[in-house]
């Protein structure tokens, strides 16, 4: 079925296409595995870099990849038929992560920590199995600020993500296309179309970390103040200032005037 081209579709289309020119996200000859848990955002990602691709001045080839965790229940069926009917290349890989976390997580740390990390190596891995010299998550701007936010507040660290990086394995680039997109935009977007999401079914799946619900609420009441405030600090990750910082490791250099 294809996509319901509104404003919306156009909306966040062009700021995919914009983040793509802004931080140089896809070159020609590019093989972009693209990450699809299953959810609104990856969903999102795989169909909005599939639309730019007919009419992109370069050439670039992408491979939807869905991590099966083994978590009792997950319906990855769902997940294989949509991309089959959509005319993605694909593959579905199945681990025994369910398995590991069970038997080697601490009862007091993150359940999705410890699978992210699991997962995130296993993308690693498949990206360079498949030949793909860049990997595309759907992390939406709203992740980037909460991000920003938990850090400072929690960690005590001004860092958020970068839309693009090389990976841990020191080959793959990590690139994120949904950096200036909404969540809001992208709940209505996954509706709109009729993605079939589906929960990853792990044990805490619908349950929100208590930290990044902390600071959704606090952004949201920000917001009723000013309604700019998410695109106000996703400009300030843009906007840094060294010398205002108290980083020792910093190049010291003599304060204005």
């Amino acid at each position: 079925m294809p996509l319901i081209e509104d404003k919306l579709y156009k909306r966040i289309k062009n700021s995919v296409g914009r983040a793509i020119a802004d931080f140089d996200l896809i070159a020609d000859g590019d093989r972009i595995a693209v990450a699809v848990s299953g959810g609104k955002d990856s969903y999102t990602l795989l169909h909005l870099l599939a639309e730019l691709r007919k009419r992109a001045p370069i050439k670039y080839e992408i491979l939807a990849i869905n991590i099966d965790s083994g978590y009792p229940g997950f319906r990855a069926d769902i997940i294989a038929e949509h991309l089959a009917e959509q005319g993605f290349a694909h593959h579905m890989e199945r681990t025994n992560h369910y398995e590991v976390i069970q038997a080697k997580r601490r009862p007091d740390s993150s359940y999705c920590s410890f699978c992210a990390r699991l997962k995130r190596g296993a993308l690693y891995a498949l990206a360079r199995e498949h030949g793909c010299n860049k990997l595309a998550l759907g992390h939406h701007l709203d992740d980037f600020i909460e991000t920003l936010l938990l850090n400072q507040f929690f960690v005590g660290s001004l860092k958020a993500m970068a839309p693009r990086m090389l990976a841990d394995d020191g080959m793959t680039t990590v690139i994120r296309p949904l950096v200036y997109v909404e969540e809001k935009e992208i709940i209505a977007f996954s509706r709109q179309n009729r993605f079939p999401v589906v929960c990853c079914c792990c044990p805490v799946c619908g349950v929100a970390d208590q930290q990044r619900k902390k600071m959704k609420e606090l952004l949201t009441q920000l917001e009723q103040v000013n309604p700019h405030v998410k695109r106000s600090l996703l400009r300030a990750l843009a906007n840094v200032q060294p010398r205002h910082l108290l980083d020792g490791r910093l190049r010291k250099e003599p304060a204005d005037g």
